[in-house]
């Protein structure tokens, strides 16, 4: 019976000190901080993957192994005492300072070695991928290469949480604590119906964006779609402009093309690809200085792998020499 008591309370010698409390665990200590940002068991443990019963038991343990009440509990929520919002602050920064020391330790392993977590955007992950996959096999055998295509939005959140160590991506981000690698630059070319009346030219002026109605454009969430509209807004087009957004990916984008229903905006290292599958297709390219995008990698400021990551971009930029681009120097 002593023995449980004492686990959460410190014991006191005759007249003396408390003798050192338990040290809290880092389950304990992640079990409490996603309870501290979802205030809901159920979403915490979903976002850390643990059972809900294990999720309340490693945050009860650590209220008996601090002796103080984190947490105040209700039918229908859950809030944080005045204490656990000190403390809540006090173990994200230990949960912080344990991912930095692994993130040194996996540094300190010879390059190209372990765990490289990539995330790449829809509108590259299918024209630059199978370049980055080869560039991996030919040249980085033992590097363990894991690919989430995601929106920029849940990149950037993936980076930022240490979800993910490099992104693949449109630039500029603009975002603090994150550092950019440029790769190289693209044109945007129009791709319209075979009988439009700009399919074929290579002397499009930028102006003539203003005019062209209905342009397709991918959902919400997708950078290609803010940086086709801004291509169209430095162009004059009005923002009250009719636009039309009913694709998902740049696929189901050039197949409304085909069927007559407009004309969109392709990045060229899109264009083989998507152009390719039907016959009722046409291009047309901008007058110098040709509308265009950056693609470049993107990592944590200061991170601890960040000249293998330089390695990489020098490597990769070799390689996208090839296609029809203008590799940024490194």
């Amino acid at each position: 019976m002593s023995s449980s008591i004492t686990q959460g309370r410190p014991e006191r010698g005759p007249g003396g000190p408390p003798a050192r409390p338990r040290q809290p665990s880092l389950a304990q200590l992640r079990a409490f901080v996603a309870v501290a940002e979802h205030l809901h068991f159920r979403d915490a443990a979903t976002a850390i993957g643990m059972s809900q019963p294990a999720l309340s038991s490693a945050v009860s343990a650590l209220e008996e192994t601090l002796d103080i009440q984190l947490l105040e509990r209700t039918t229908r929520k859950v809030l944080l005492s005045p204490a656990g919002e000190r403390l809540a602050a006090r173990a994200r920064t230990v949960l912080d300072a344990v991912g930095a020391l692994m993130e040194e330790a996996d540094a300190a392993r010879a390059p190209f070695t372990g765990v490289l977590r990539l995330g790449v955007i829809p509108t590259v992950a299918p024209y630059l991928l199978p370049i980055v996959l080869r560039l991996v096999h030919d040249s980085y055998p033992d590097l363990d290469l894991q690919v989430h295509e995601e929106q920029t939005s849940s990149l950037l959140d993936g980076l930022t949480q240490g979800r993910l160590d490099l992104l693949l991506l449109a630039v500029p981000l603009g975002v603090p604590g994150v550092s950019e690698i440029p790769l190289f630059d693209e044109d945007f070319v129009l791709v319209t119906p075979c009988d439009h009346w700009l399919a074929g030219r290579h002397d499009i002026p930028r102006e003539a964006l203003r005019e062209l109605d209905p342009l397709l454009l991918l959902d919400e969430g997708h950078c290609l779609r803010d940086q086709a509209l801004d291509v169209c807004y430095e162009a004059g087009r009005t923002e009250g402009a009719q636009t039309t957004t009913s694709a998902a990916g740049l696929s189901t984008l050039v197949q409304l093309v085909g069927g007559g229903l407009g004309v969109t905006l392709l990045p060229r290292t899109a264009l083989r690809v998507e152009t390719g599958r039907s016959d009722r297709l046409a291009t047309g390219y901008f007058a110098e200085p040709a509308p265009s995008r950056r693609v470049a990698l993107a990592m944590r400021s200061g991170a601890a792998r960040q000249g293998e990551f330089a390695v990489f971009a020098d490597a990769l930029r070799k390689e996208l020499a090839k296609l029809p681009v203008r590799v940024v120097a490194g």
